[in-house]
Parts: structure tokens; C-alpha cells; sequence
């Protein structure tokens, strides 16, 4: 996780006021961009003939294709530097100790639940439905012509699972090759430390810049959601912004059945005084809710979990790796919005490239913490992987601003629960002395 971040987003103090009013500025952009968006596909829909809204509709395609070409270009180092960075600072499996294992223990347990939520609550309320989008009807010039995701399964994952060259999986963004390839390099510089620490600190630098083009390209953002607003509304009427509140809607009450499990699971793992400290992060979730941003609430949070009793040594260690390795949020929408896309287009996929899907965002969701909106380009990535409509995104991408409070919001939750239950599994989850800095 980049100190930087935190260090340009927060003081000890909390937040400060040039950062928030960008926040607040970003967020004017992206709610003017939608109801434009809105409002021209409407006036397009109903004033243009259907062979001029066509054409209307694929000039304004052009936009959201150089973004979604901007989010491609970035997938492959990204991927690669925030993956090996991440479990090179982790340190050697064997040294990561006692604290170490539980904590990912329950981050894998936890990334479970969250992809499962997102799976079931996807498949019963299916958001996507109502749209009966054809691929072959797409004006966007980057979407696939056809889809042959029902030939895709258990046999072809683990073909393309190792790759026969890391150029080669780089030239064609093989996003499952890449990442095997990053844990390998991540824990063999892991393994060696000193020997390949200038190799560690290149790398970071990478991920460093990588993070910061990303940064850049999701500035164009309210652009793009214009674009996609008004092409899809253009084409299909304004009744698809009906599908959006559906869709919404589901996210945020799939959110909640999560927030209700999470909560569930620390009142058992830590008692009723838990519920203490949902309400002592109320104020830090409501903040990372409004800035889109749980790095933002990052130095609070901190130092709220060492107020409920839990010792600094183990806040400081769990708390910077569930941001990189426990987005439960993130993970969730990546779920939802990747069956939703594949519903909006009639295409259903099979058991084995469901199990597949789950156990490729457990790993392409991790290590890209602090990337404003990273779920765009792990969802990206996967519809690039499963040969699902790549156009999809643009569906997605309306209303992903709204959405991305949310998951940033789950995020911080779901990373004090963590720090709380790997605590109580230590039995240091009590109130340290006053003379406890550690």
C-alpha cells in the first residue's frame, strides 16, 4: 500500500480540506456527466430515426473505447508490480509467523464469503436480465464478435494457468499467467531479502508509476460515463436506466447481507463488545463512503482500532495487508457486475467457469489498493479472460461511482473486523496499558 497516499489524502488530525474538496469536485463531475448523459441519450432516443441514433450512438462509442483502451493498456504492469510488490513486502511464508497465518487465514475465508455473496445474490436477483443485449448488435469496435465463453472450462483454465512465456502473456493480457508468474517473482524476492531487494524497490517503483497512470486515466472517467450513458440510452431508450436502479438496488442490499455477516462473525469471534467498535468507526466509514476512498480513513482507523483494545503491533500489521489482500467490498462488486454483464447479454456460465471466475478475482483483486476505481480494470481483465463482451464495461461504468462508495465503505469494515478477530485469536484483543506503544 503506498505511505504516499496517505500522507497526501491525510494528517493525524484527518483529512484535509484541499483533498475533500477535490473528492467533492471529482464527484460533481461524475453526477453532471450522468445526467447529461441521461438527457442526451434521451433526446437522441427520441428525436433521431433509428439508423441516425445508430450512428449517433457509435460516434459516442468512440469515447468510452479509447478509455477502455487506456484500461487495457495499464492491466498488464499493473497487475504485475502491485501483485509482486505486495508479497514481497510480506516477507518469507516461513517468517511470517504466528499473526501472519491467521491473518490470512481470515482473509481468504473472508474474500470466500464475499465472492459467494456477490455469486448468489447475482444469480437470484438477476439484475441483468431485463437488457436481452445482443454482441453482434455492439457499435463498439473493441467488443468481441461473438462469445464462446459456454467453451470454456475446467480443462482450458489449467492449460492457460502456467504460462510459455511472460512476454507473451503480457502481449495478450493473460491476466491468470501473469499473476502466477508475479507470485512466483514475489516469493522468491520474499525468499532472498537483501539479495533482491534493489530488485523489490524497482518493482515498487513500477507500481508506483502504474498506480499514478491509472490515476490519470480514471480522471477521464466522467467523460467516459457521459459516453456510455448516452450511447446505451441512445440505442436501447430510456427504460435501461431502470436495469441501473435494479442494479444498484441488488449491490447495496448484497452489501448489507455482507456487512450483517461480517458484523455476525465478529460478535462471535469477539463478544457483544464487537458492536462497540462498529460504532466507533461509524464516523471513518462514513468518511470513506463519501470520498469514494478507504485509503482516506486509513491514519483514523488506525488509531480508533488501537483505542478499542487492539495492540498497535497487530493493528499496524493487519491493517496495511487487508488493504491490499481483503477488499471485500471490491471483490463483491467485481462478482455482481461481472454476472450482471454477462446476463444483460443472455450468456450463462457453466459451474466450471463459475468455480474458475471465484478463484480468479481471489487473486487479481489483490494488490491493487489505492487505485481509484480498480474494480473497472479487474473486471476488465476477467471479461477479457473469459472472452465475455468487453463493451460490458461501459454498462458498468454509469454507475460505478456510486457503487464504489459502497465497496470503499465495506472495505473498512471488513478490515476492522479483521484486526479485531486475529486479536482475539492472539488473546491480546484487550485495553492496552498506557504504557503500550508497541
Amino acid at each position: 500500500m503506498r505511505d504516499e497516499t496517505f500522507h497526501a489524502v491525510c494528517k493525524p488530525n484527518g483529512c484535509t480540506p484541499v483533498m475533500l474538496g477535490r473528492q467533492r469536485l471529482f464527484t460533481v463531475f461524475i453526477l453532471a456527466a450522468t445526467v447529461l448523459g441521461i438527457v442526451v441519450g434521451w433526446l437522441c432516443n427520441r428525436s433521431l430515426p433509428s439508423e441516425k441514433a445508430l450512428e449517433v450512438a457509435a460516434n459516442l462509442s468512440i469515447i468510452t473505447d479509447a478509455f477502455l483502451r487506456l484500461i487495457k493498456m495499464v492491466i498488464a504492469p499493473l497487475v504485475f508490480a502491485s501483485l509482486v510488490s505486495a508479497i514481497a513486502r510480506m516477507g518469507n511464508a516461513t517468517e511470517i509467523g504466528r499473526v501472519g497465518i491467521k491473518t490470512m487465514a481470515w482473509f481468504l475465508g473472508a474474500s470466500c464469503i464475499s465472492l459467494m455473496v456477490g455469486l448468489v445474490m447475482a444469480h437470484w436477483l438477476q439484475p441483468g436480465a431485463a437488457l436481452h443485449l445482443h454482441v453482434d448488435a455492439q457499435v463498439s469496435p473493441v467488443a468481441v464478435s461473438s462469445s464462446n465463453a459456454e467453451s470454456f472450462g475446467l480443462t482450458d483454465f489449467m492449460t492457460h494457468l502456467i504460462p510459455r512465456s511472460i512476454v507473451e502473456a503480457m502481449a495478450n493480457n493473460e491476466i491468470l499467467q501473469i499473476v502466477v508468474f508475479s507470485i512466483f517473482i514475489g516469493t522468491a524476492a520474499a525468499a532472498l531479502r537483501e539479495k533482491a531487494s534493489k530488485l523489490v524497490e524497482l518493482v515498487e517503483q513500477l507500481a508506483a508509476i502504474m498506480f499514478k497512470m491509472t490515476d490519470y486515466v480514471m480522471k477521464t472517467a466522467p467523460l467516459a460515463i457521459f459516453a456510455a450513458l448516452a450511447s446505451s440510452i441512445c440505442l436501447h431508450g430510456i427504460g435501461i436506466v431502470d436495469t441501473y436502479a435494479r442494479f444498484v438496488a441488488g449491490f447495496y442490499l448484497s452489501l448489507g447481507i455482507l456487512w450483517a455477516l461480517l458484523i455476525a462473525a465478529l460478535v462471535v469471534t469477539v463478544g457483544p463488545r464487537g458492536l462497540r467498535l462498529i460504532s466507533s468507526i461509524r464516523h471513518t466509514v462514513l468518511l470513506a463512503f463519501a470520498t469514494s476512498s478507504s485509503e482516506a480513513a486509513y491514519p483514523r482507523l488506525l488509531e480508533q482500532l488501537v483505542d478499542f483494545g487492539i495492540p498497535r503491533r497487530i493493528a499496524s500489521f493487519v491493517l496495511p495487508l487487508g488493504y491490499s489482500f481483503n477488499l471485500d467490498g471490491a471483490m463483491m462488486y467485481c462478482t455482481f457486475a461481472i454476472l450482471f454483464i454477462a446476463q444483460a447479454y443472455g450468456i450463462e456460465l457453466t459451474l466450471a467457469q463459475q468455480v474458475a471466475l471465484f478463484g480468479l478475482l481471489i487473486v487479481t483483486t489483490k494488490g491493487v489498493a489505492g487505485v481509484p476505481r480498480a474494480a473497472i480494470a479487474v473486471i476488465a481483465v476477467t471479461l477479457h479472460y473469459f472472452k465475455l463482451p468487453e463493451s460490458g464495461i461501459a454498462l458498468v461504468l454509469a454507475v460505478d461511482h456510486i457503487l464504489d462508495m459502497g465497496r470503499s465503505a465495506t472495505n473498512i469494515v471488513g478490515n476492522s473486523v479483521a484486526a479485531a478477530v486475529v486479536a482475539t485469536w492472539e488473546g491480546a484483543a484487550e485495553p492496552p496499558p498506557q504504557s503500550d506503544s508497541a
